[in-house]
């Protein structure tokens, strides 16, 4: 038995699942200390849940994932919210750094996926199914190389990549929060604590002025995500192809710099980033929810040698080459956390990724700018040239 679920319905069940990983990470001690986002912990769980009832043809969902889209671009509108030019411009080194990372991990990659499938004796085509299409490209570019690789003669390459990013998601999601954790205990690192205090409302003057901060908070990112439409509009007439949340971030990231310059408006900071947590809660939610694990149940040997031989190449990259070659301090290692959810998912795991980390222990300005920043202007661009470098070189 089918059925369809609306939009709503979606975002009830993506919720319900929100609040009861939530609550195993408060009862299950490994999963908090080990940094493991909410989200993941409850999809998961349904995830696998509803592969049992597909797998015994009991029952099957299909999801309205509109709000997912919503969701995610109003958290990357609050990200750009926090891009203040006057704070950033002391590490504009930082991003070309991690830009150069980024591109050394999409080469790799490929590489390495190449290189087993060689080892193994399987179609390079195979190999390369598993390399950056999927991993750092997600699901977006498997599905926009699958088809090219099918062209070029392998049977049922789209699905193969799709499944190969659906094993990326869930491993990056479950890899990043330990790594981080593992570097900032070897090194005795923090963050700023000062984002994370509780406010308590103990007067109504006091909740009032709440009130107003969220409502004001709410209708900035709503102004900046309608702007942001016509910004991502305008963009796309380059030719460039890039991710639907780009041009609301550039919008955010001008106001905020305007009110930062001019003094005249006041951006509330505190508000949008309470509501980014949300909206970002929300869309990992919907999307763990849909994903079909039972993809990669039929998966041959070798397809699944060269998965793990990405997992691996992606814990290397991340505990030793960024932590080291990104500054060594705390930053550093959200950075590394952040870099296994972005380069084996999307970059939204990878914000995810990083929020369990700095929820316990203190906010990072250079990740939470670099990561979305690369993600969202610089690396499908980049992924896609080499895609196309290695396709060329190899057939």
């Amino acid at each position: 038995m089918a059925i369809s679920l609306d939009m709503y319905q979606t975002l009830g069940i993506a919720a319900v699942v929100l609040i009861f990983g939530g609550w195993l990470r408060s009862k299950i001690r490994i999963l908090d200390k080990f940094c493991i986002p909410a989200p993941v912990v409850g999809g998961l769980i349904y995830a696998l849940l509803m592969w049992v009832l597909h797998a015994f043809d009991v029952i099957s969902f299909e999801y309205d994932s509109t709000l997912k889209d919503v969701c995610m671009i109003a958290f990357f509108t609050t990200v750009g919210f926090q891009a203040d030019f006057k704070t950033l411009k002391k590490g504009g080194k930082s991003l070309i750094v991690f830009l150069v990372l980024i591109l050394g991990l999409i080469f790799a990659q490929n590489s390495v996926a190449l290189g087993i499938s060689k080892l193994l004796g399987v179609d390079i085509l195979l190999g390369l199914s598993t390399g950056s299409i999927p991993m750092v490209g997600g699901h977006g570019t498997a599905g926009a190389f699958g088809p090219i690789l099918e062209d070029f003669g392998m049977q049922g390459a789209t699905t193969i990549c799709t499944a190969a990013a659906t094993f990326g998601l869930v491993t990056g999601s479950l890899m990043g929060g330990p790594v981080g954790q593992r570097l900032i205990k070897k090194h005795h690192l923090s963050g700023d604590m000062s984002q994370l205090k509780e406010t308590e409302f103990e007067t109504k003057e006091e909740t009032d002025k709440s009130f107003s901060g969220f409502a004001t908070a709410t209708y900035q990112i709503a102004i900046s995500m309608a702007i942001g439409t016509v910004v991502s509009a305008l963009l796309s007439k380059t030719g460039m192809t890039l991710p639907a949340y780009i041009g609301s971030m550039i919008v955010a990231v001008i106001f905020r710099n305007i009110t930062s310059f001019t003094k005249k408006y006041e951006i509330a900071l505190e508000e949008i980033s309470v509501i980014g947590e949300i909206c970002l809660s929300l869309f990992l939610g919907i999307a763990m929810i849909t994903l079909k694990l039972w993809q990669l149940a039929s998966l041959a040997v070798p397809f699944v040698i060269l998965l793990l031989g990405q997992t691996l190449l992606m814990f290397l990259f991340a505990y030793f080459v960024v932590f080291n070659l990104m500054g060594r301090d705390y930053d550093a290692a959200v950075l590394s956390a952040g870099a296994c959810g972005f380069g084996m998912g999307a970059t939204p795991n990878a914000m995810a990724n990083m929020q369990a980390i700095t929820n316990k222990y203190g906010y990072s300005v250079k990740a939470y700018i670099l990561v979305p920043l690369v993600g969202g202007m610089f690396v499908d661009f980049i992924n896609s040239m080499v895609i196309t470098l290695f396709i060329n070189i190899i057939v």
